[in-house]
C-alpha cells in the first residue's frame, strides 16, 4: 500500500511541475523559543485553481528541521508532500502579482516602446541625410543653372541639412536618456526582487490537490535552528535591611534569516532536540589501567566570586528603565509544568534575524532576603555579601547571570544557580570594601624544626575582621589546615580559636558578630611532621 501512495505521489509531482508554480509570502505571526531553537507560526493566503498545483512559500526560515513542519489547510485541500529548500531556482520565481514589481515592469515596457520610436525617428532623419548627401551634384552635373536658382539650392540644402543633423541629435541625445532610465529600472527591479528574498533564501514547495478554486488560507509552524534564549537578571538592593528588587529577563537571539515584525513571543526552558530515550544502565567491568589524576577537589573553601567588570553603568537610565518596564511585566504569564517553564507574553515584539541579543522584560519581583558577609582571607583579602532566599523555588528562577546594583552603585555580575539542590539560594551581592580584613602569619608562633629523620613545621596566623559600616553585620569567616593522604605526613591542628572544623576537608568555619566599627581577632594554628629528606610541594 505504501507504495502505491508513493508511486501515485511521485507521478503527481512530475504532472504539477510541468504547470506554472503559485508563489506567495509567509508572514510571521508568533515564536515560541526554546533554549537552542525556536518554533515560528506563520500563515499565509493564496488563489488557487481546482485541481493540483504546486506552492512556493517565500520568507520561512533558512534552516528548518523538515520533519516538524505542520500545514492547516481548509478540508478541501489535500496536502500530497512538503519539502524544504534554499535553492530553488525557476523562471518563474520573481512574484509578478507583486504591486512594486508591476510597476516598474510596466515603466520597463514603455521606456522600451519610446527607445524604439527614438530609434526608429534618428534612423530616419539619417538616412535623410545620406540621401541629401548623395545628391550633392547639380542636377546631376548639369551647370546650366542660373545664379539665382543656385542659390536657392544651396540654401535648401544648408537649411535642411541643418535642420536633420539637429533632429538626429535630439533623438540620439533622447535615446541616451531613455537607455539610462532603462538601466535604472532595471536595477531598481533587481532591488525589489532580492529585497523580497533579503532575508530568507529558505522556502517550502507544497504539492496540492483543491476541490475547489479560490482563495485559502494556510497556516505553518516548524522547529528551526536559528534562535535560542538565555535568562538574565538584575539584582537592586538598597542596604542590607532592604527585600532585593529582581528584574527578571530574557535575552533572545535569533539569525533565522526573517526578521520578526509584531510577533506574539513565548520563551520556554524546554528542549524540543533533547533525546528522550531512557537510559539503560548496563554492566560494568572493572578492569587494570592508568589511574587519571586530571581532577582535584577544592572542598567547600572555594566560592563563586562576582566577575567585577569595569564598563560604564549608568544607574540613572537604569531606575528609568526598570521604572518603564515595570508595566510590561504584568503582560507576562509564567506557566510550569513537571516538564519546563514557558513565559507567555501579549506584548508584540520587534526582533531583527541579526544574531544580536534582544532584551525582553519577563517579570519584576521582590525577593525577601537574610543578608551576610562571607569572607576567605586565605584566598581573598575582601568580603562578600550574601543574600539568602529562602523557597526560591516557587519563583520559576532558571540558572543565568546577573547585573548586580547595591546602594545605588554598579558592583559587578554574578550568577543564579537555580538548580541547586539547597533549600536556600545564596547570592552573592558583591565585595564591601567597608570590611576590613587580615590574614598575617605570626612569625613567634610558627618555625621549623629537624627530630633525628623527620622535619616538623609550625604555621601560625592571625585573622583579623574589622567592621567599618554603621551597622552590625553577621559574617561567616573561613580557613584550612591541610589534610594529609600520605602515612609518612601527619598533622595536627593546635588552635581552631573555636572554629568549627570539617575534618574531611579541613575547612574551618567562624559565625561571627560584629557591631560598627568593632574588630576581632582569630587564631589558627597547625603542625605538620614528614621525613626530613623530602620535600612537600604545596605546603
Amino acid at each position: 500500500m505504501k507504495k502505491i501512495i508513493v508511486g501515485f505521489t511521485l507521478f503527481i509531482s512530475a504532472s504539477l511541475f510541468a504547470q506554472k508554480p503559485i508563489f506567495t509570502t509567509a508572514k510571521v505571526n508568533a515564536a515560541t523559543v526554546y533554549v537552542n531553537s525556536a518554533e515560528l507560526f506563520q500563515s499565509t493566503s493564496v488563489n488557487l485553481p481546482k485541481g493540483t498545483s504546486e506552492i512556493i512559500i517565500k520568507n520561512v526560515a533558512d534552516y528548518v528541521n523538515e520533519s516538524t513542519v505542520q500545514i492547516n489547510a481548509p478540508k478541501n485541500i489535500t496536502v500530497l508532500s512538503v519539502q524544504f529548500t534554499k535553492n530553488y531556482i525557476s523562471e518563474y520565481e520573481i512574484d509578478e502579482s507583486n504591486p512594486t514589481i508591476k510597476k516598474v515592469r510596466d515603466s520597463i515596457d514603455f521606456v522600451n516602446k519610446e527607445i524604439n520610436r527614438t530609434y526608429n525617428q534618428r534612423t530616419s532623419y539619417s538616412k535623410t541625410i545620406e540621401l541629401l548627401d548623395k545628391n550633392q551634384q547639380i542636377s546631376g552635373g548639369n551647370a546650366s543653372l542660373s545664379v539665382a536658382e543656385l542659390m536657392k539650392l544651396v540654401d535648401y540644402y544648408n537649411t535642411k541639412r541643418t535642420e536633420l543633423s539637429n533632429l538626429v541629435n535630439t533623438y540620439t541625445e533622447k535615446q541616451n536618456l531613455l537607455t539610462e532610465k532603462l538601466e535604472k529600472l532595471k536595477a531598481r527591479l533587481e532591488i525589489n526582487t532580492k529585497n523580497e528574498e533579503k532575508t530568507s533564501k529558505g522556502k517550502l514547495i507544497l504539492q496540492v490537490m483543491n476541490e475547489l478554486a479560490g482563495n485559502i488560507d494556510l497556516d505553518i509552524n516548524y522547529l528551526t535552528q536559528g534562535a535560542s534564549w538565555q535568562p538574565f537578571y538584575d539584582l537592586r538592593a538598597e542596604n542590607i535591611s532592604s527585600p532585593i528588587d529582581m528584574l527578571y529577563k530574557g535575552q533572545v537571539t535569533q539569525n533565522t534569516g526573517i526578521d520578526w515584525k509584531k510577533i506574539k513571543l513565548t520563551l520556554s526552558s524546554g528542549n524540543p532536540n533533547q533525546s528522550n530515550v531512557t537510559p539503560i544502565l548496563r554492566a560494568w567491568f572493572l578492569r587494570f589501567g592508568s589511574l587519571n589524576h586530571g581532577y582535584y577537589n577544592r572542598g567547600d573553601l572555594a566560592l563563586n566570586y562576582i566577575q567585577s567588570k569595569s564598563a560604564v553603568y549608568d544607574i540613572k537610565e537604569k531606575d528609568k528603565l526598570a521604572k518603564e518596564v515595570a508595566s510590561i511585566s504584568d503582560y507576562t504569564t509564567i506557566s510550569e509544568n513537571q516538564l519546563n517553564v514557558t513565559f507567555d507574553i501579549d506584548i508584540a515584539y520587534d526582533i531583527s534575524s541579526n544574531g544580536k541579543a534582544h532584551s525582553v522584560v519577563l517579570k519584576e519581583i521582590k525577593l525577601p532576603a537574610s543578608y551576610k558577609y562571607y569572607a576567605v582571607p586565605k584566598m581573598e583579602k575582601e568580603a562578600f555579601l550574601l543574600a539568602e532566599i529562602n523557597d526560591y523555588s516557587k519563583f520559576n528562577l532558571l540558572p543565568g547571570e546577573a547585573n548586580i546594583i547595591f546602594e545605588g552603585t554598579y558592583v559587578g555580575k554574578t550568577f543564579i544557580n537555580a538548580n541547586a539542590t539547597a533549600d536556600t539560594l545564596n547570592l552573592s551581592m558583591g565585595r564591601d570594601k567597608k570590611i576590613s580584613i587580615k590574614r598575617e602569619k605570626v612569625v613567634d608562633k610558627s618555625g621549623t624544626k629537624f627530630l633525628s629523620s623527620y622535619k616538623e613545621q609550625v604555621f601560625t596566623y592571625d585573622l583579623i575582621v574589622r567592621n567599618n559600616k554603621k551597622e552590625s553585620i553577621n559574617m561567616i569567616l573561613k580557613d584550612q589546615y591541610p589534610i594529609s593522604t600520605d602515612k609518612d605526613i601527619t598533622i595536627e591542628l593546635l588552635d581552631k580559636d573555636k572554629a568549627s572544623a570539617n575534618e574531611e576537608t579541613g575547612v574551618l568555619t567562624w559565625k561571627i558578630d560584629l557591631k560598627p566599627n568593632e574588630t576581632k581577632k582569630f587564631r589558627i594554628s597547625y603542625k605538620v611532621k614528614y621525613p626530613k629528606d623530602k620535600t612537600i610541594e604545596n605546603l
